[in-house]
């Protein structure tokens, strides 16, 4: 089963295959806030508490069909995770290590064309909250949540690993550690601005 993956304004567009996804989460850290605000975005990207919900999964379950030449990605600091994003209309795809031999992505809900209910019956509801020390508000812990996600994803990555799927991974180049797209790396002072 897939999930349709498309950018606001449809030109970059792709499939998530449900099957590569271990868990669900809301991440309430700074630095995803700072991406929201960097793609000019907030009020579509963050909850009411300042959290970026994101679906945790291999990045070889994600395939672009459409629009690839629109995928730009940037990073807030010179060793910080690759920040994907549609740029044609500055929809977040997800979010990646810079060593694709830790095969995961975090895909932002914003480029997830499914209701909350369709996400629900097909990928399992969210069941992490991270970073809730930087909410906005008191966001409950979860700790059992959390630990079961880490054993499912690190399971992924784990098999990923062992198999070579992690050299299945649509932000880098085949067999190499070179991103698709240039990466932005942001100044001190831009990414300060943000934050």
């Amino acid at each position: 089963m897939v999930i349709r993956v498309r950018c606001h304004c449809g030109k970059l567009q792709g499939e998530l295959d449900t099957n590569a996804v271990a868990a669900r989460a809301k991440c309430y850290c700074p630095d995803c806030r700072a991406f929201a605000r960097y793609l000019g975005n907030e009020v579509e990207i963050l909850d009411g508490a300042g959290g970026t919900e994101v679906a945790a999964a291999l990045p070889s379950g994600l395939t672009f069909t459409q629009g690839l030449d629109q995928l730009a990605c940037m990073s807030l600091s010179p060793k910080g995770l690759y920040r994907w994003y549609a740029a044609c209309c500055r929809t977040p795809i997800g979010n990646t290590p810079r060593d694709p031999k830790v095969s995961y992505v975090g895909v932002v809900r914003a480029c997830l064309d499914a209701t909350p209910a369709e996400l629900d019956a097909r990928l399992g509801r969210s069941s992490i909250n991270a970073n809730t020390e930087s909410a906005y508000r008191k966001i409950p812990k979860t700790p059992g949540g959390t630990a079961l996600a880490l054993v499912k994803i690190g399971s992924k990555l784990l098999g990923a690993r062992l198999k070579g799927g992690y050299r299945n991974n649509p932000f880098f180049e085949a067999g190499s550690a070179t991103p698709v797209r240039q990466p932005t790396v942001i100044s001190k002072e831009e990414r300060a601005r943000l934050y």
